[in-house]
């Protein structure tokens, strides 16, 4: 059974259903023109690509049940072809050279584009959030992983094959620790969420003197541990969290610093699911980054600012590019 598309807007006005695929969590809502999130559903994320392709199925007709929706986009972590319709390679989903796009489409009977996570974030921020007038902006998503975007004059920059900037992979720690791309050091692996937990645990591990409320969280079940409770801990004043999110923004520092000395972007902005807790880190990491950058003191550094559209900002970025694909 297809979903009948909506007969009484225009396609520019449409509503459409944006979809953040992460490797956590599936964050579905549907989007106005104006980039105004009407309706949400969240669930967990699938392990197996069948049962993930079911999951988002049962998502997109739970909103269809309550809005007349026109198309559907995924904002996915992970490498998409340049036709926007096939998942390549995602480190943290089950999905390898599946045509996600195409699939999903002929099951609901409604146009599905495609986008990466951040790229996707980074155009809903430039239209409705915290890029809007930056010339040259790096976009970080940072949740599971770092997502990462460049917009050059509002343009996406995909590079040759359409997986350009992987900055989440980019070694800053020579055999450290382990990542899901296969590689060691990735600079998510010491500054996303899951990140957080490793460096609670390595801190405690180093240190088990340490008696604070998360301590003896974590000695007592350390499978409990996540970059939430670690975020809502350092809120509180426990040590070790705040330890740990020191930690975090000395790393995002670092990559700021080689993000800069790449691009010389004069905007960056941190989204995903992090970025909730940016004034935990944000001030620290642009104080790292202001001393780690090439020529400091003797160049123009980025503007560096949380995002105004928080976890949303993927998820409307693929409803906008759904809604465009609809008006073709």
């Amino acid at each position: 059974m297809t979903i009948d598309i909506m007969k009484n807007r225009t396609a520019t006005q449409a509503l459409t259903v944006g979809i953040d695929v992460g490797g956590t969590s599936i964050r579905a809502s549907v989007v106005d023109s104006g980039g105004e999130v009407l309706d949400s559903v969240r669930s967990p994320t699938p392990q197996s690509a069948s049962a993930l392709e079911d999951a988002l199925d049962r998502t997109v007709r739970e909103l269809a049940d309550r809005h007349e929706v026109a198309g559907v986009g995924l904002a996915v972590a992970g490498f998409i072809t340049p036709d926007r319709t096939t998942v390549r390679f995602a480190p943290h989903l089950p999905w390898v050279e599946t045509p996600v796009g195409r699939d999903l489409s002929d099951r609901l009977g409604l146009p599905v584009v495609l986008e990466h996570d951040a790229n996707a974030a980074a155009l809903a921020e430039h239209r409705f959030g915290a890029a809007a007038g930056g010339q040259n902006v790096v976009m970080l998503a940072i949740g599971t992983g770092i997502g990462a975007a460049l917009l050059h004059d509002g343009v996406l920059y995909r590079g040759s094959h359409g997986v350009a900037p992987e900055l989440g992979h980019i070694q800053v720690v020579q055999d450290g620790r382990h990542c899901a791309c296969g590689k060691r050091g990735c600079w998510e692996r010491y500054c996303s969420g899951t990140a957080l937990v490793d460096t609670a645990i390595e801190l405690l591990a180093a240190d088990p003197s340490h008696s604070t409320v998360l301590a003896r969280e974590v000695t007592a079940d350390p499978g409990s541990l996540t970059g939430r409770k670690i975020a809502a801990a350092a809120q509180d004043g426990d040590p070790l969290a705040l330890h740990t999110m020191e930690e975090f923004a000395q790393w995002l520092g670092v990559g700021l610093a080689l993000v800069g000395d790449v691009y010389d972007p004069d905007l960056v902005v941190i989204a995903g699911g992090v970025a909730g807790s940016a004034a935990l880190y944000l001030d620290d990491a642009r104080e790292h980054y202001s001393t780690l950058a090439t020529g400091a003191g003797h160049r123009p550094l980025a503007r560096i600012r949380g995002t105004q559209l928080g976890e949303s900002a993927g998820l409307i970025g693929a409803a906008e590019l759904a809604r465009a694909a609809v008006a073709l």
